[in-house]
């Protein structure tokens, strides 16, 4: 396993991230608990949830259960220093604080209920879950319109936002912060505010970024290289549609699209070819398509460490297998060539 720092702090994170969306939904508390056990013992250190966590469904009744499932693992092992922690508030309008945006009055609120959850005295990394004034995030690319958006306020809040998040760090309680679905506008802007007036800097951003979603392969690409702030991607293997384990009209019991339909609006008459294109070049070089998805993430130079989910041992078997795995030119090749023919599937 390779360890990379976590953009301009001195954190080092595995170049690989295991993801906990589905613990206390499809996985139980005891899986996600050997979930951390396996991770931890084949070199991964870097854990991500969130407090809206479960998901597929989100629930508000049940939001916070995943931290409570990695604040009992601490519990049980005594080993919270062993993993570097990244959690994140809510965006406006998800059911926790009224659906208040994130600002100094939320934030503390927010950080200490995932505190008490997650039964530790501080987090590694803080995340803001969606940037309050909304983002192309969600297959909304292909309608953003940012001609309304009120700068003034946007900029007011995110000082706002940050002097609250200063108060955390100075408190011991937040190590890092980072952003996720955000622009690159956005990210920009985060970075200006905080040098000029001299609080904490956005260290990452979560992204969705995989073989079917590339939107970060250009303006936010060079901004993570150039400024180096941690890219993260999340859903690497687009929720399991690079596998090819669905078609058109066939979807397998207990797995996520039989649970949501589209797969959050991933789902359309573009992707099945994709996905074909990539399984093709798996099967000819003799690879795991997943485990070759997840290895393309880490050839790309912006890319720090993707966030892979599993809800079986299988899965996680052939996320492991990515941190070791060294792609070929031929292959990187053959996927550079799918994505011209099959770009932006959704």
């Amino acid at each position: 396993m390779n360890y990379v720092n976590l953009g301009t702090s001195d954190i080092k994170v595995s170049n690989l991230c295991l993801g906990s969306m589905n613990w206390g939904s499809s996985n139980t508390e005891d899986e996600g608990h050997s979930q951390i056990d396996r991770c931890l013992d084949a070199g991964i250190n870097f854990v991500d949830t969130a407090e809206i966590y479960p998901t597929y469904p989100m629930l508000a009744e049940t939001m916070g259960n995943t931290e409570r499932i990695i604040g009992n693992w601490f519990a049980k092992t005594g080993r919270r220093d062993d993993v570097v922690l990244a959690t994140k508030i809510a965006g406006p309008n998800q059911h926790l604080r009224g659906g208040e945006r994130q600002n100094s009055k939320t934030i503390p609120q927010a950080i200490d209920a995932s505190l008490k959850r997650l039964q530790t005295d501080y987090i590694d990394l803080y995340q803001l879950h969606n940037p309050n004034r909304g983002s192309y995030a969600f297959r909304r690319n292909w309608t953003y319109d940012p001609s309304k958006l009120d700068r003034e306020d946007i900029v007011e809040n995110m000082g706002d936002i940050l002097e609250a998040l200063d108060k955390a760090v100075k408190a011991g309680k937040v190590r890092t912060i980072g952003v996720s679905n955000e622009t690159t506008w956005g990210t920009a802007a985060w970075l200006r505010l905080a040098a000029e007036n001299s609080l904490p800097r956005m260290v990452s951003i979560q992204n969705e970024y995989s073989l079917l979603c590339r939107l970060g392969d250009l303006d936010l690409a060079e901004l993570c290289c150039v400024e180096n702030v941690a890219h993260l991607p999340y859903s690497p293997l687009a929720m399991g549609l690079v596998s090819g384990k669905y078609a058109p009209d066939h979807t397998p019991e207990g797995t996520r699209r039989a649970r949501e339909g589209t797969l959050n609006g991933r789902i359309n008459d573009r992707v099945w070819p994709a996905i074909e294109a990539y399984c093709d070049i798996a099967k000819r070089h003799n690879l795991d398509v997943n485990t070759m998805a997840l290895a393309w993430t880490l050839t790309r130079p912006f890319v720090s460490s993707p966030i892979f989910g599993a809800s079986n041992d299988a899965q996680l078997d052939a996320a492991l297998a990515a941190g070791d795995l060294t792609l070929s030119e031929e292959v990187i090749a053959e996927i550079e060539a799918a994505n011209k023919l099959h770009p932006l599937p959704y």
